[in-house]
């Protein structure tokens, strides 16, 4: 798959300071463009979208001011760097409120220009995302649950669901607590022709076997003391629709063989009736454990097993899905400061930085529950580091887990801390080798041994 590189324009008199800027970024691997003054650069603005300008302030003819003016009228989500000899505190002040993303004075350090420029290439990417995913939502007009995330592994499962969903086939969701199973239970249901009828949830570990039994097939009027009337169960209440049973590790033995009969048969018997009542019911079943190895313990059925898991789907870990962390911290900020009231709270960029490089062991529902405290324990007007629990502002080492069917090998371990600490320090290899504990050289061939472009 082709990776578009961002694009940059380079706005700068001076041919040395503009061939300097150049030479710097693209080796850093952005897609650069340059103009010599404000005139041909406003053209180009006007003809071309940047993710990021980085012009002079002081040129002939049309200024970096005047530049920044423009190209937010035409482009508002473009960042805008100022360079210039002349820095005074009040051009400083001016630039950044007119909407200039940092402010550098000449001479400038070649570090600090690169810092910069991905400072700003972030900010804009996660606005970018955040804008795509609130157009999303709206599109979506809530008629189909969301399932958020850009990450191959999550793009691989958005096409099963797509493809499960036309047909009329049992399916079975593996994956960790958190992950979302429930979730891709009812996208599957919105995306069938079983729409416009019910979907039923149903936690196979939240109730007795007697009280399973009456919830799912119902009874019928004096089935036992108290029952004054008939009452059908949730298989009954969901004909034509989809039944959804959660942790269906949980269910008990002689539980699986009734849903057994109920797949089997497609039919239910109330509790204390005779008469069986035909139904059509898709069964989607969800679980956290490995049911082959129950099966070998004796502990789950593998006849409704294989009913059940015609189709399987595997939810990853959030650690794995590369890239959603904030997209999904974004999308439950929306929604959290919208229902309490609080749009104009905003999230600080380091923030999400932090969000990102947690191994969230709660998975999804963490992540949730990180960003629902935040917003209602702020103060001020941007979510900060300190607004995060404790273990968030100390320095943790990433987890490597190993998913239900894979065990990673050691290079493959490898190659995942390796890529984690140049994250961590923002693409710095020098810094990463020396927190590593290997020299630069090591490190580049271990880059180029696991084709790791950073």
């Amino acid at each position: 798959m082709k990776i578009t590189k961002e694009k940059i324009l380079i706005v700068e008199d001076e041919a040395i300071t503009r061939n300097n800027l150049e030479h710097i970024l693209t080796k850093e691997g952005y897609d650069i463009h340059t103009a010599e003054d404000g005139k041909k650069a406003l053209e180009m603005i006007k003809s071309d979208n940047f993710c990021l300008i980085i012009t002079d302030y002081k040129m002939k003819g049309l200024d970096g001011m005047q530049l920044l003016k423009a190209c937010k009228e035409v482009h508002p989500f473009t960042e805008v760097i100022m360079i210039t000899g002349y820095a005074t505190v009040d051009l400083a002040v001016k630039a950044m409120k007119d909407g200039a993303y940092f402010y550098i004075a000449k001479p400038f350090k070649i570090d600090q220009v690169r810092a910069i420029a991905r400072e700003a290439l972030i900010k804009r990417k996660l606005r970018m995302e955040n804008i795509e995913l609130k157009n999303e939502l709206n599109k979506k007009n809530n008629q189909v649950p969301l399932l958020i995330g850009k990450s191959d592994v999550m793009r691989r499962v958005k096409e099963t669901i797509r493809q499960v969903a036309e047909s009329n086939s049992n399916v079975m969701i593996i994956g960790e607590s958190g992950t979302g199973k429930e979730l891709a239970a009812k996208s599957i249901h919105s995306l069938s022709s079983r729409s416009n009828k019910r979907f039923v949830a149903f936690n196979c570990g939240a109730f007795t076997e007697e009280l399973m039994a009456n919830e799912l097939f119902g009874h019928e009027k004096d089935a036992y003391t108290g029952a004054t009337s008939a009452k059908p169960g949730l298989f009954e209440s969901a004909n034509n629709g989809t039944v959804f049973l959660d942790e269906i590790s949980d269910m008990p033995l002689t539980m699986q063989v009734k849903l057994l009969r109920v797949i089997q048969e497609k039919e239910v018997l109330r509790v204390g009736g005779t008469t069986p009542i035909p139904i059509d019911v898709r069964f989607i079943a969800a679980t956290h454990r490995d049911l082959s190895k129950d099966i070998e313990k004796g502990l789950f059925r593998q006849d409704l097993y294989y009913r059940l898991n015609v189709i399987s789907i595997h939810l990853p870990p959030l650690v794995e899905r590369e890239g959603d962390i904030s997209l999904l911290a974004m999308h439950f900020f929306n929604e959290k400061i919208k229902a309490a009231s609080r749009e104009n709270l905003e999230l600080d960029d380091e923030v999400l930085s932090l969000l990102s490089s947690h191994s969230w062991p709660g998975n999804v529902r963490e992540l949730e529950n990180v960003i629902e405290r935040a917003v209602a324990l702020s103060k001020g007007p941007v979510i900060g580091p300190n607004d995060l629990p404790d273990y968030f502002n100390t320095l943790t080492i990433e987890t490597y887990r190993m998913d239900q069917s894979h065990i990673p090998t050691f290079e493959e371990q490898e190659k995942r801390y390796i890529k984690w600490v140049i994250e961590k320090c923002q693409g710095n290899k020098s810094k990463a080798s020396k927190l590593m504990g290997i020299d630069r050289v090591s490190l580049w061939r271990k880059l180029k041994r696991y084709h790791i472009d950073s």
